[in-house]
């Protein structure tokens, strides 16, 4: 298949990439590589991909329509995995016209490339964060999530709405994927795992929120991936009979459906640094803070239809998951 990865420099775009292309696909990967974090971590990822056999990049900015409209023009595409996105639950408070821009218009734009080319499956990236003010845990994807309580969690909520709209109007099967805290190698430089251990090996301290009484779902890259991987090759089917009013909401009368991607297994912050400090051999400086805006208390996916689907639930254990990331960070920054 040849299949389009955007965001393709990013953290899951170029697992996502790598994978694919390792089990002989073509991959056409666009990045419009902004300074969001420090872009040498991109160029870093675009380094062990370009030399791939069957990845292409382009460097390519998806809020431009005439730009997207030729790649789709240049590109007979079988599926499309969207992971671009402005990514950042507190940036989207200081500067939303670069999540519109990104998360909003670049989508529109996307899909519209998909329907005008008859992509055979749309799949898109989510996140945990649509569930808001929700309380009912684990997280289910038939629970109702009205109600975000950051910029960056109502884009992606109308993400999945948009997604649904294309669905129904013009028979694009589409997928949508809720990430749970995504972290290892080759990770986001603003995600607590990775300033906690620049902080830690500094010397410096770390800032605690909610003074520590907060649990995050945390997912393992490649559990993340290989999620992405099977449900992009499953495509969506209709749901017979369904309605609003008695059907699941993750699914349709059209071809759409809505995933969680988590390790169903929520871990509370203290631990998530405990963890740290072990892999390291470093005790942290803390100090402990209130909350946050835009945060949420928790954290916890229900994957049993994903289990259910494509016979795969994430299981990396936490510890595992962040030795790997503290040998790689080492071994980047060259920490001795």
């Amino acid at each position: 298949m040849k299949i389009l990865v955007t965001g393709a420099a990013g953290f899951i775009g170029a697992f996502t990439s790598k994978k694919l292309v390792e089990m002989g696909h073509e991959v056409i990967g666009v990045d419009n590589l902004n300074d969001y974090y420090d872009v040498a971590l991109k160029h870093g990822r675009l380094g062990w991909l370009e030399p791939l056999s069957g990845f292409q990049f382009q460097q390519l900015e998806l809020a431009d329509r005439d730009a997207v409209a030729a790649l789709f023009n240049e590109h007979k595409f079988d599926r499309v995995i969207h992971l671009a996105a402005q990514a950042g639950v507190r940036y989207s408070i200081t500067n939303p016209h670069a999540y519109v821009d990104s998360n909003l218009i670049g989508f529109v734009n996307v899909m519209e490339g998909c329907r005008h080319h008859e992509v055979e499956h749309f799949v898109y990236a989510s996140s945990s964060s649509v569930y808001g003010l929700n309380t009912h845990l684990p997280y289910s994807t038939g629970d109702r999530v009205d109600h975000p309580v950051s910029l960056y969690a109502a884009t992606k909520k109308s993400n999945e709405l948009m997604a649904h709209t294309y669905a129904h109007l013009y028979r694009l099967p589409t997928t949508g994927l809720r990430f749970f805290t995504v972290y290892g190698p080759w990770g986001r430089p603003d995600m607590a795992y990775f300033s906690f251990t620049k902080a830690i090996l500094e010397g410096k301290t770390i800032n605690v929120f909610n003074h520590g009484k907060m649990q995050r779902d945390f997912t393992y890259i490649d559990d993340i991936v290989e999620g992405v991987v099977r449900i992009a090759m499953k495509v969506p089917e209709p749901v017979e009979n369904w309605t609003p009013e008695s059907g699941d909401c993750s699914r349709s009368s059209a071809p759409y459906k809505i995933y969680n991607i988590g390790n169903h297994n929520s871990v509370e912050l203290g631990t998530f640094i405990e963890t740290i400090e072990g892999a390291l051999g470093v005790e942290a400086d803390k100090n402990y803070m209130e909350m946050q805006p835009g945060d949420v208390l928790a954290t916890y996916a229900n994957v049993d239809d994903l289990a259910a689907d494509v016979d795969f639930a994430p299981n990396t254990p936490l510890a595992d998951g962040i030795g790997t990331f503290v040998d790689w960070y080492k071994d980047f920054y060259k920490v001795k």
